[in-house]
């Protein structure tokens, strides 16, 4: 499988520009897998291929004149999320602003934010052994595991009914597994404990319950399997842990900062869980599956907005 060359290339108006977080240590992790994949990418450029995905206008495929339409660089930024409930509230809404806004502390010569916002922002995290997933939904609630500073989600009681629904439960099997995958205590399925609703709270009321990606996670499963990445999948459930709560937290803040009279295409927001090291890819093969997913959904950014304003190929075509 050929890996996606890495460009040099100067930044300009046609670049895409993207931001791959990954997680900090936690439980026996010293050093977080998926920040061990997110990193070598920082300050990466790669760029787009035409000939892999032509974009097609009217049944035909789109170019400027004579001029054949050109590769785009996208650049790439990452940044390491710690391991709690906090952080991701603290950060993941700064991010999404417009122009975003970088957490405190950031090494002084991370790449200035754009100021439109990012195109993409694709957030990394660690599961169990197994294939790469790729998932499709964040949720608003069911965060019952705590974070590594020993918090939990904050306390959400949106109304007397969802409060009664959600206290006295027993674990269910699904955040079990999640427990296991993380090394952490299972709790009997008969064992019945205080649990109340957590998750997000002010300022997400007006949010449903579940947030599904605008990516196409189906069609680009699909097309890494035949590109030569046979182990990943789709996956319906990122685990009601801090994964699931960045997600949800991100795909959230790109609606809200969404602006319809702006005529702006959204933030793609994405998440990937990665399996540990060697159980059973290589850091190195994370890494090359990241780099191809960035380079998909770029391309399928470039397509849409092809398609909703023909004369940015041109452009693109132009001055790429």
């Amino acid at each position: 499988m050929p890996a996606v060359p890495t460009h040099s290339t100067t930044e300009g108006p046609n670049e895409f520009r993207v931001l791959v977080t990954g997680f900090g240590p936690f439980a026996h992790f010293d050093e977080n897998p998926s920040w061990l994949a997110v990193k070598p990418l920082h300050k990466t450029t790669l760029a787009t291929d035409p000939s892999l995905n032509p974009i097609i206008v009217n049944q035909q495929v789109a170019v400027s004149g004579s001029a054949p339409r050109m590769p785009r660089p996208i650049h790439i930024s990452a940044l390491q999320i710690p391991v709690t409930y906090e952080a991701v509230l603290n950060t993941v809404p700064g991010l999404h602003s417009r122009p975003p806004i970088l957490p405190e502390g950031v090494d002084p010569d991370f790449p200035a934010p754009p100021e439109e916002g990012y195109d993409l922002m694709f957030h990394i995290g660690v599961a169990g052994r197994g294939p790469l997933r790729m998932e499709r939904i964040g949720h608003k609630l069911g965060y019952q595991m705590k974070d590594v500073s020993g918090k939990l989600a904050s306390v959400v009681r949106s109304n007397p009914k969802d409060f009664s629904r959600h206290t006295d439960e027993p674990a269910s099997a699904a955040e079990n597994m999640e427990r296991e995958r993380l090394g952490m205590e299972i709790i009997s399925s008969g064992e019945n404990i205080a649990r109340q609703t957590r998750g997000f709270g002010a300022a997400y009321e007006t949010f449903p319950d579940e947030i599904t990606t605008e990516v196409d996670v189906t069609r680009l499963v699909q097309d890494l399997k035949r590109s030569g990445i046979e182990q990943i999948y789709t996956s319906m459930d990122a685990g009601h842990y801090l994964c699931d709560f960045i997600y949800y937290c991100s795909l959230a803040e790109a609606k809200r900062t969404a602006k319809p009279y702006e005529k702006r295409r959204n933030t793609q927001v994405l998440f990937l869980h990665c399996p540990p090291v060697n159980q059973p890819l290589t850091t190195e093969e994370v890494t090359e599956a990241i780099k191809r997913i960035i380079v998909w959904i770029c391309q399928e950014i470039e397509a849409i907005d092809a398609t909703e304003n023909p004369l940015q190929v041109g452009a693109s075509a132009a001055t790429a």
